[in-house]
């Protein structure tokens, strides 16, 4: 069972879109899948349409079992919904005297084996649930705009994963994945060779290009492949599904 971890520190850079959209793309492809939201905006059923009445805090608060919280959303797709019941989540971890960073693991023990991916999303900033994330997560995905203030929020989020990596070595720094690429832009261009220059060839993955579609899809609750599956954002999803599934 792969776990996936979509995060970077800095909001705005396309990790929900990346989280739906990887998920649903493995999904379709015939893998089991399970997609966590540890946001507590919960933007993750709005995206895919659904309003799961349970999820992720009733199992960190031990109300109910994991299984239980875990809603089928699509076909070989379940989620593990976020929303705001989550911020009373992190308080509880946070005031753990002992093992607060292995929490999340040890609820959402009972799922080992019984999908082929988990894909987590995680929200902006770094707190005790992000933290319990990265503990949990096998490999790290971190989507990065091609902007300026991006490529220095990358930097420092990858001290910050060393650091976890001190502890929890099975973290790998796997994929980097340039999003809203527009190659009008000149700056575009350039963050990418510099993000080349700075991380190995097969990190990199094929970036995503701008698509009003991409932005268009979470309206109506769907995926890039449902709303638009000619798109170029369906395309380059689709290049980042395969090079997951070979990698």
């Amino acid at each position: 069972m792969r776990k996936i971890v979509v995060a970077l520190t800095k909001g705005g850079v396309g990790k929900t879109t990346t989280a739906v959209n990887l998920s649903a793309g493995l999904a379709a492809s015939g893998f089991h899948t399970l997609l966590i939201d540890t946001d507590t905006q919960g933007q993750i059923s709005t995206a895919l349409g659904v309003q799961p009445e349970k999820g992720l805090a009733d199992v960190l608060s031990d109300e109910m079992s994991v299984e239980e919280a875990v809603t089928s959303v699509r076909q070989n797709l379940w989620l593990l919904a976020g929303g705001v019941s989550l911020a009373g989540s992190k308080r509880m971890i946070a005031r753990k005297d002992f093992g607060g960073e292995q929490v999340l693991s040890q609820q959402l023990e009972p799922l080992e084996g019984k999908f082929d991916f988990v894909v987590i999303d995680t929200a902006p900033g770094w707190d005790s649930l992000s933290i319990n994330v990265l503990f949990y997560g096998q490999e790290l995905l971190t989507p990065v705009s091609l902007e300026v203030l991006t490529l220095q929020g990358l930097l420092d989020f990858s001290n910050r994963i060393s650091e976890v990596q001190e502890y929890h070595a099975g973290l790998k720094q796997k994929y980097v994945l340039p999003t809203f690429m527009d190659r009008r832009v000149k700056k575009s261009n350039e963050i990418l060779e510099q993000l080349k220059n700075h991380f190995e060839p097969n990190q990199i993955c094929h970036p995503i290009r701008y698509s009003v579609k991409i932005s268009e899809a979470p309206g109506y609750g769907q995926s890039i492949y449902e709303y638009a599956p000619r798109s170029t954002g369906a395309l380059d999803y689709k290049q980042l599904i395969r090079k997951v599934v070979a990698t």
